[in-house]
């Protein structure tokens, strides 16, 4: 009995030695990255922050740094300066950049398209003249800058309409104050904002611009073309784990509004739960959508927002969808 029960341990302490000795190896192939988003932490970014929070990207293998975006942090350019492998962008700005064959050109690659439908809305007051977008021709109208101009643009252009237009703060405070007739403003944020600024969805009158054939989805996961192909492992395990974290903030919103609260905490910004849990709920609403599977790209949209660029001339070449999408089409 002796006999085996020494063979045992001595087979016991082998394996023993042999794990030790592959722990630093496994060690070894954790991979660093870091993924910029778009702006400070907030329910929009919950599934990154869950996936950082619950252990999904090192389960993957990556050791994933989080850069917040804000006023001064753009997150195209901290992947051209390689301070970030990912980043999120919308599709429009993605499609941009990659045309672009001057200095602001930057081969980016859309590993994951997570807004399927557009977000940005027209607002203005259910008591005003604007009845259709149509009658906002002459009338002031505010606007953010950069990408969040094209479907106003586009929309004005097909319309034959010329709307006064003025620059739009963070805030809706200029449409609260009767500055300006009609604002932007995203579904998931400042939609809720003037709802908790004491108006009733009676009070106001919303046009959609998924509604009026200008679908441009939104916030998509990038990368370097450069990156894709020196390590497509990589890329495949921070897109799988984005996903799956994305799948389990939505599966589990009082646990991801948990986690959204902390980073939020960490950065010294305000905590509403109810204006967090709408956007959440609003988040999963332009994401998901049945018989789709996350992260997908409906072809159409992609080339409708490609033509928009390239009728605005703010692209001169259009990159191939087979080039620029390297995940699932839908």
């Amino acid at each position: 009995m002796a006999k085996y029960l020494n063979s045992a341990l001595r087979l016991g302490a082998g394996l023993l030695l042999a794990l030790c000795a592959a722990l630093p190896a496994r060690a070894g192939e954790i991979k660093r990255a870091a993924l910029a988003l778009q702006w400070q932490p907030q329910a929009q970014f919950a599934g990154f922050y869950v996936a950082q929070a619950k252990g999904f990207y090192a389960e993957a293998g990556v050791d994933m740094q989080i850069i917040p975006g804000g006023p001064d942090v753009v997150a195209s350019k901290l992947l051209a300066e390689d301070r970030a492998q990912f980043a999120t962008m919308f599709l429009a700005t993605g499609i941009e950049r990659r045309a672009d064959e001057g200095k602001n050109g930057l081969p980016v690659v859309l590993l994951a398209q997570l807004v399927q439908r557009s977000a940005l809305m027209i607002i203005t007051r259910a008591d005003s003249d604007i009845k259709t977008p149509k009658d906002l021709d002459h009338k002031r109208i505010s606007l953010w800058a950069g990408e969040f101009r094209l479907q106003p643009l586009a929309l004005f252009q097909r319309l034959g309409i010329h709307p006064v237009i003025k620059p739009q703060s963070n805030t809706l405070n200029l449409f609260l104050r009767g500055g300006v007739d009609a604002a932007s403003a995203m579904w998931y944020n400042e939609f809720h904002s003037l709802l908790a600024a004491g108006l009733d969805e009676a009070d106001l009158r919303v046009f959609f611009y998924r509604d009026l054939d200008l679908n441009f989805p939104e916030d998509g996961l990038y990368t370097l073309e450069a990156t894709l192909e020196r390590d497509p492992d990589l890329c495949r395990a921070v897109t799988s784990a984005s996903l799956r974290g994305w799948e389990y903030a939505f599966a589990h919103p009082d646990e991801a509004l948990a986690i959204v609260q902390e980073r939020m905490r960490e950065a010294h910004l305000p905590f509403s739960r109810a204006h967090q849990r709408f956007m959440l709920a609003r988040m999963r609403d332009v994401m998901t959508i049945p018989g789709q599977t996350l992260g997908s790209l409906n072809p159409a949209d992609y080339t409708r927002v490609v033509e928009t660029l390239a009728a605005q001339k703010l692209i001169r070449t259009r990159p191939a969808l087979d080039v620029f999408f390297k995940g699932r089409l839908q």
